[in-house]
């Protein structure tokens, strides 16, 4: 579903574009971001990051994360208020369903949603410039 599977981002070169030095704590950091498939806070990127070396700090961690927010390379997510988990920026639009229970984030894609949403933005005058829908459910048990 996500074009940023078949091509992974180039926050290395984004980073150098924007003047910021590009430190080994800063390469295994983006090696983190682009190997990865789900939503990590900083803690969960720090903790992978210092299984790599672990001399990194968390501070570092959180200003590379705020550089590429800044940049517009990752999309911060404060999902049920809990801390912030990030995704890269690239691919399709898409919102998150974010199970209750175990917090997965699972992402979709759905035409009639983003239908209804035109709809309604355009019968109050009107037009969408950006949006995010989050949803939050709990799996349904199918063994009853």
């Amino acid at each position: 579903m996500r074009q940023a599977m078949n091509q992974k981002p180039d926050y290395e070169k984004e980073l150098r574009k924007a003047g910021v030095r590009i430190t080994r704590p800063r390469r295994i950091i983006i090696d983190i971001l682009t190997s990865t498939e789900d939503h990590p806070d900083a803690m969960k990127i720090f903790h992978r990051a210092i299984e790599i070396d672990d001399s990194i700090s968390l501070s570092t961690v959180y200003r590379t994360m705020n550089l590429l927010e800044e940049m517009g390379a990752i999309h911060r997510h404060a999902f049920n208020g809990g801390p912030s988990r990030f995704e890269q920026a690239r691919g399709e639009h898409h919102d998150h369903l974010i199970d209750i229970d175990t917090g997965a984030v699972i992402e979709f894609q759905s035409g009639k949603i983003e239908k209804l949403q035109e709809e309604i933005a355009r019968s109050l005058g009107y037009d969408i410039v950006h949006h995010r829908l989050e949803l939050y459910g709990r799996k349904t048990d199918r063994s009853s």
